[in-house]
């Protein structure tokens, strides 16, 4: 049955903004083209789009930049205003935004633990308020929250997780009380930095991955067929609760210390470290175990034996790493004269490391609190590996293959309540990095979630990655990854053995911080545990995947009804 006239002017309206939101200001000649509508058809609905106030001529295009034809039409941008939340344990993280998506605010606010929940819930709404008055917006329209914890599918609110801040139960409720006629939504932080990812992200050419959160806490989140799946009970992913061998213990309903959380939680990696001889920061909230792992890559690829060659994970190799004729590949920025020594080569890569960041040898490990599961750190010589027990025989075998961009390392705290991916809190929790992090997370990702977010979109992931047999094991900061790969491996095959997604990400600011090399080392062994192939990335957007993603669906759920058709008169 063809669609009636009223029906058919909705649908066409609908693809043109979303043409505009997608491709930026057109013509009336380039909406036809790329809609294949008639020329009256496309005239008709560019007049029926400005009537309603919804786009309008924003400048011209073409060589005479002249008359009707030359107009270049864009969505009217100040018609809604937005904002997004990063709710953590110990503060939040806002940003006001246009119907376009582009930040004109931002702030971040720190909220002790040991302030009550009114005064930390008016604390959190006057930042909302102070932030929509500097970016000029009148009143919101929808609002964004992405918070630890699990969210009732059947009424979208946070529930009642033991660990958590009772403020953050409390703040949807009291943003819609101030912000009358606001749309207010709450999602699972998780889940907004895997929409985040697949939007913007390293996951914008998959239907089907895996999100591993390492931040302060672990978490993952889950898209099948293009589709985010949340679970009967809301809690997909809960994977701090993952039994895994070697924890001494085993986690409860409560409580996921014992769990995944045990090996990969900021509070583990920062004792992996101080086992292995590297500095450890006075805080290991998210940020902190970034900085531990960063600094673990650099190390490692400046004791790198071979020909000099190094790649930092995120950003500036030392100037150690590149001498003797060897060359230097950056992420971002431009190496300095004293990085590229004895005639080597610098090379900038805009987004992920390459491949061929160090090369060496090790013995085999194994990883401390993990009996029985060796290292791939492996090594030595010609890259086999002698296994023991456990998974081992897997890990053992199978020759290393050529692993693809990616990276992490992540963190958590030792125990925690079901939902949160924070520090204080317990399993499964995603983020939860406190606000007075800030600084930390500056020195890791080059800015804070907020501003991060106002940034470039990141750029694909070079294709490759480090073969496990480049890392050093013999050296302190080569050990250490070697034997944090081993432990992110182990929560990873699990999933994998039961989603087979294809792709894994590792994200969070530990995630982003190991670069290619983590997400190499956690690859080459993945290959040797599971015989289903799985990409491991590391992220590019780190911390700020969780801001990102809660804009991204504010904005989606503003438009959905700004641009809807009017209803009957």
């Amino acid at each position: 049955m063809p669609a009636s006239p009223s029906t058919a002017r909705a649908i066409n309206d609908r693809l043109a903004l979303r043409l505009l939101q997608q491709e930026g200001p057109l013509t009336a000649g380039q909406l036809k083209q790329l809609t294949g509508l008639s020329r009256p058809t496309v005239a008709d609905l560019v007049e029926r789009l400005g009537t309603a106030g919804l786009i309008t001529v924003v400048g011209e295009s073409g060589e005479q930049r002249r008359g009707p034809n030359a107009r270049l039409y864009g969505i009217v941008a100040g018609r809604a205003h937005l904002a997004a939340l990063d709710v953590r344990t110990e503060g939040v993280f806002v940003l006001v935004s246009d119907l376009l998506g582009r930040v004109l605010a931002e702030a971040s606010v720190p909220i002790g633990g040991d302030t009550g929940t009114g005064p930390a819930v008016e604390q959190a709404v006057a930042a909302v308020e102070r932030t929509a008055k500097e970016a000029g917006a009148d009143r919101l329209h929808t609002v964004g929250i992405g918070a630890p914890g699990l969210i009732d599918p059947a009424t979208g609110d946070l529930r009642d997780s033991g660990g958590l801040p009772a403020w953050h139960r409390s703040l949807a409720a009291a943003l819609q009380e101030r912000l009358p006629g606001a749309r207010v939504t709450v999602e699972n932080e998780t889940n907004l930095a895997a929409l985040a990812e697949q939007r913007e992200g390293v996951a914008r050419d998959r239907d089907t991955f895996v999100l591993l959160w390492l931040g302060h806490g672990v978490g993952a989140a889950v898209v099948l067929d293009g589709t985010l799946r949340r679970g009967a009970s809301g809690g997909t992913g809960e994977i701090g609760f993952l039994p895994v061998p070697g924890t001494g213990s085993l986690p409860s309903a409560t409580d996921c210390d014992g769990g995944f959380h045990s090996l990969a939680g900021a509070a583990a990696i920062g004792s992996l470290a101080a086992d292995c001889g590297l500095p450890v920061p006075a805080t290991m909230d998210g940020p902190g175990a970034a900085v531990v792992v960063r600094e673990a890559v650099t190390k490692a690829a400046s004791a790198a034996p071979g020909d000099g060659s190094a790649t930092t994970a995120s950003g500036v190799p030392s100037a150690s790493a590149v001498s003797g004729g060897g060359s230097a590949e950056v992420v971002s920025g431009v190496p300095s004269a004293s990085m590229v020594s004895g005639g080597g080569s610098a090379e900038v890569v805009s987004g992920v490391p390459s491949a061929s960041m160090v090369s060496g040898g090790g013995s085999v490990e194994v990883v401390p609190g993990v009996p029985g599961v060796p290292s791939a750190s492996a090594v030595s010589g010609d890259g086999s590996v002698a296994a023991a027990s456990v998974v081992p025989s897997v890990l053992a075998s199978a020759a290393p293959g050529d692993p693809s961009p990616a990276a992490a390392s992540g963190a958590r705290p030792a125990s925690a309540a079901p939902g949160d991916r924070s520090a204080t809190t317990g399993p499964g929790a995603q983020t939860a990095r406190p606000v007075s992090g800030a600084d930390a997370a500056s020195a890791v990702a080059g800015t804070d979630p907020a501003s991060a977010v106002s940034g470039v979109a990141p750029t694909q992931p070079v294709s490759g990655a480090l073969p496990a047999s480049a890392v050093p094991g013999d050296h302190p900061a080569g050990r250490f990854l070697h034997l944090l790969a081993d432990r992110i491996a182990v929560g990873v095959a699990s999933v994998v053995a039961v989603l087979d997604p294809g792709c894994v990400v590792l994200g969070g600011e530990a995630g982003q911080a190991g670069g290619a090399v983590l997400a190499g080392l956690v690859e080459e062994r993945l290959r040797r545990m599971s015989p289903l192939r799985t990409q491991v990335r590391a992220s590019t957007l780190g911390g700020s995947a969780v801001l990102r993603g809660a804009l991204l669906t504010a904005r989606d759920r503003a438009q959905d009804e700004l641009f809807a058709p009017p209803g009957p008169s």
